[in-house]
Formats: C-alpha cells, sequence, structure tokens
C-alpha cells in the first residue's frame, strides 16, 4: 500500500510554473482551500428534482452563476453549510436523465442505456472499474495521485496503451458510487510520514493529493463520479483526466466540480484524428472544451508527440494553446510506443525520435510556451 514518491514531487507545489498554472489546485490539495465539488454541495437550490429537464437546466444554470460568485470570494471549508438539495444533487438528476438518450460525449449516441442499450463505449447504465491506486507515475505536481481506472472510451485510438481497458478486454468490478467514495476517503486520509534510507531520505505515503477519474475515459461513468461525489465528504481536488471529446452538457455539468482538467490535446486536425482514433469533427470539439475548461477551472494539457506528426498535429496544437491559453502547464509527451493495432499503420509504428522531440520543444520555444511539465 505504500509508495515511493518522485524526489521533483516533493517540491513540485514550490515550482513558479505550477503556482502560475494551478495555483487554486495547490490550495485545495492542501487543505487551504475547499475542492470545488464541495463547494457546489453547499450550494441550495430551489427547484424539485422530479422537476422538467427544461426547468432543471435553468435552475443549474442559475446556480452556476451563484458558483461562480462562491469562487470569487474563495469560501473556507470551515464556512461551508450544506442543504438537504443541493446543486450537486441537481446535477447528479440531470446526468441519470441523460443517460436515457446519452450524450455525455459527443459522438451523441442517443443509446438508452438505462434500458441496457450500449452506444460506443460500449457502456450500459452500470460502471466498472478496471483498478485504483496511488499513482506515482504522473505529473510531479500529481503525485501521488489516487487514480480510479474506468473501463470503457469513447475514442478507439489505435495505439492506446490502455487497451484493454478501454476495450473491454478487463471486464472490470462493477462498482457504485458510494463505494468509490468510501475508497476515496481513505486513501485521502491516511497519513504521510517520512523515513530516512542511508544518505537519501524516501518519503513514502499512505495519502493522496487528489482524486483522478481515467480509463480508458471518465465520461461515460459521469453519473457514477457525480453520485461518488455526493457521497464524499473529506476535501481533495478532482482532476478530469480526459480525451476532452465531453459534450457541451457534460461540460456543463463538469462546471463546479473538476478543479483540474488533466486534457489530452492529440491531434492539429480532423483527418488525423479520424485515422487514429476514430472521432470526427475532433477540432471544434476539442478547442471548445479546452476554452471552457480553462473558463471553469485550472488546466494541465497534455500532448503526446507521434512519430511523424509533429508539422500536422504537435505544430498547429501547440500554436493554438499559446494562442489561445495563455498560462497553462504543458506536458509534451515523448511515452509514445506503438501499441494495440498501431502496427497496421507503417508511419506510427515505431517510436518518437530524439529529431522529433527537439522539433516539438522548439515549436513550443517559438510560441512562447515556457510553462512546460
Amino acid at each position: 500500500m505504500y509508495g515511493l514518491i518522485r524526489p521533483d514531487a516533493l517540491v513540485a507545489f514550490e515550482d513558479e510554473g505550477v503556482k502560475k498554472a494551478l495555483g487554486r489546485y495547490v490550495e485545495v490539495s492542501t487543505n487551504r482551500n475547499p475542492a470545488k465539488f464541495l463547494m457546489a454541495k453547499a450550494i441550495p437550490i430551489s427547484v424539485e428534482l422530479a422537476s422538467s429537464e427544461e426547468e432543471l437546466w435553468k435552475e443549474h444554470d442559475s446556480r452556476i452563476k451563484e458558483f461562480v460568485n462562491a469562487a470569487m470570494v474563495s469560501a473556507k471549508i470551515e464556512d461551508l453549510k450544506f442543504p438537504a438539495t443541493s446543486l450537486l444533487d441537481l446535477k447528479l438528476e440531470l446526468a441519470r436523465r441523460i443517460l436515457s438518450s446519452c450524450h455525455f460525449c459527443e459522438r451523441r449516441c442517443g443509446a438508452d442505456r438505462t434500458a441496457g442499450k450500449k452506444g460506443f463505449c460500449n457502456l450500459d447504465a452500470g460502471t466498472c472499474l478496471s483498478s485504483e491506486f496511488l499513482h506515482l507515475g504522473e505529473e510531479a505536481c500529481l503525485v501521488p495521485s489516487h487514480t480510479f481506472f474506468f473501463i470503457g472510451c469513447t475514442f478507439y485510438c489505435i495505439y492506446c496503451q490502455n487497451w484493454t481497458i478501454s476495450r473491454h478486454v478487463e471486464k472490470g468490478v462493477a462498482i457504485t458510487g458510494k463505494h468509490l467514495a468510501e475508497i476515496a476517503k481513505k486513501r485521502r486520509m491516511l497519513e504521510r510520514f517520512r523515513e530516512e534510507a542511508g544518505k537519501n531520505a524516501i518519503f513514502l505515503t499512505k495519502g493522496s493529493r487528489n482524486i483522478n477519474f481515467v480509463g480508458g475515459e471518465p465520461t461515460p461513468n459521469l453519473h457514477t463520479i457525480l453520485e461518488m461525489l455526493r457521497c464524499l465528504d473529506v476535501n481533495v481536488p478532482v482532476v478530469w483526466n480526459s480525451n476532452m471529446y465531453m459534450s457541451s452538457e457534460t461540460m456543463g455539468l463538469l462546471n463546479g466540480i473538476v478543479d483540474v482538467y488533466l486534457a489530452d490535446f492529440k491531434y492539429g486536425n480532423d483527418a488525423c484524428a479520424e485515422q487514429l482514433s476514430k472521432v470526427e469533427n475532433y477540432w471544434r470539439i476539442i478547442t471548445r472544451n479546452h476554452l471552457l475548461g480553462k473558463e471553469h477551472a485550472e488546466l494541465l494539457i497534455r500532448h503526446l508527440v507521434l512519430p511523424n506528426h509533429v508539422e500536422c498535429c504537435t505544430k498547429p496544437v501547440l500554436e493554438w494553446i499559446a494562442e489561445n491559453l495563455g498560462e497553462v502547464r504543458v506536458n509534451i509527451m515523448a511515452q509514445y510506443r506503438p501499441e494495440f493495432e498501431a502496427y497496421r499503420i507503417p508511419e506510427i509504428a515505431r517510436g518518437v525520435t530524439s529529431s522529433e522531440m527537439e522539433r516539438a520543444l522548439a515549436i513550443a520555444r517559438e510560441n512562447g510556451l515556457t510553462n512546460l511539465d
């Protein structure tokens, strides 16, 4: 249950780039400010949850304005009071209604998951968990990160490194939001301590800096995640680790819940997205959601450099980030390796070269992107 923390994680919160881009996340992780989901639980609503969907959305949009005002005055944890029915309850009710004609992602398949139908993600109304653990391989400011790996995905990336999860080779374990909350609370509350070993200080931990929803993809499991947060009563920041192909409605429900979007920005054009992930209208949807993510929360953007895709993907992605997102933290990743069905496409059937990575980093510098993880 214990895990070694990377040395750079110990000082990551002091990094100026982290402070600039993820300052509120640091405050929440160190219990100096409340997580957004706790604030949403503190905002009462004045509509019955049995009301029409139109009335529920109207109330939701009204209460979000109240939430923004509360966030602006930096509510303190000890000042929060929780009503019988809250903005978070309203979000959960809306998510459950979406399940009957699913449009959590922008595929908008309309599957009635409450009746056992499945869309592209191959999920009905149930949620299956592949694993949960304290992840020590994430970005330094996130570790130890309590990751929940959900079965199923809204993409079909032919090079997916988690393909046994995204493609349902693993069946996972059926789980409820209440059970997820119990697990998260235990991981967050366990104490941290230090041991000395030889000349080096080795930090061991049982506690987590955050809750990190990943997969696969968390989006099809939004209803269960909201139920989890409704049951959770400890202060911990929420990290939404996603391909960012959420529908506009899902982005609305995540507003006031997510503290950090750990956001994939994979492709610089629709053609590459369709070829490599079987997804349409990629650029329009992903740029929209990154803008909303920046407006609603904090962003840590991941861009995985693909072989032979520096000019067509890396370049436009980094240029757009620099032009549109301002002070944001970016992780330009060299971890690509051919997995799953990648060997069917010769151009991506190898790793990334050092010259490709040098070119990617040069593009970042040329565009003024210096807050790199």
